[in-house]
């Protein structure tokens, strides 16, 4: 999975153990009411995300996103923990939620996640290119999942194009997240003329790995 992080935080598949940020989730009694996960999890406890030690809040967070990724049923039970973290001012905590929450719309029989979306949306023009980025894997996923969201999803996806983050090159680098996204899709965009017409835009984008996103999506696209 390519990851969603610009290269200061790579070097970590999810999240980056040496990114440091002081701080927690809850106070000290709530966080002793947080659950631990089932032992096929490695006895993950969620309570880790309030730890002291920043490498075991980290990789706690790294687990978890795996596997939301993998077994997302393991995960559901806790989903209003998550969706919490959305809140968070540690922004690892929240791009966390935001991956684990799309990952989690695969198993949503109780359709927490569709209360969900438009929060999630909105945070696509937060001015954040890295919560935007997670937040386009996120929604790739819901849509995925959830195909009654499908083209509302994209038309939002779609819109990244005019919003403002921290550069231009930053908005470059998530339009190119929003093309991988769109490549889950290839059936459904195929004949879809505004992505033809944003795919087509792209190609002449400043940043050269963007531009050959696009570039190579609208070949498969007219195959």
């Amino acid at each position: 999975m390519e990851s969603v992080y610009t290269a200061r935080y790579r070097g970590f598949e999810s999240l980056p153990l040496r990114q440091l940020e002081n701080v927690f989730v809850g106070s000290p009694s709530a966080r002793a009411r947080q659950p631990i996960l089932s032992a096929n999890m490695n006895k993950i406890n969620l309570s880790d995300f309030s730890s002291t030690d920043t490498k075991i809040k980290y990789a706690c967070a790294k687990q978890t996103i795996a596997i939301s990724k993998d077994n997302p049923s393991e995960l559901y039970p806790d989903f209003d923990f998550f969706a919490k973290l959305l809140d968070s001012p540690n922004s690892i905590f929240k791009w966390t939620a935001i991956q684990i929450i799309g990952y989690l719309s695969r198993v949503d029989k109780k359709k927490k996640v569709d209360k969900l979306l438009p929060r999630l949306i909105d945070f696509l023009n937060g001015g954040k290119m890295i919560t935007a980025n997670n937040t386009i894997l996120c929604l790739s996923e819901i849509a995925l999942n959830k195909p009654e969201y499908q083209d509302r999803i994209i038309n939002e996806l779609l819109k990244i194009e005019n919003y403002d983050y921290e550069t231009a090159e930053c908005r470059n680098i998530a339009l190119g997240k929003v093309i991988l996204a769109l490549g889950k899709f290839k059936g459904q965009i195929k004949n879809k003329k505004e992505v033809l017409n944003f795919l087509e835009k792209q190609t002449g984008n400043t940043r050269n790995a963007t531009k050959k996103k696009a570039h190579e999506l609208l070949g498969k696209l007219k195959k």
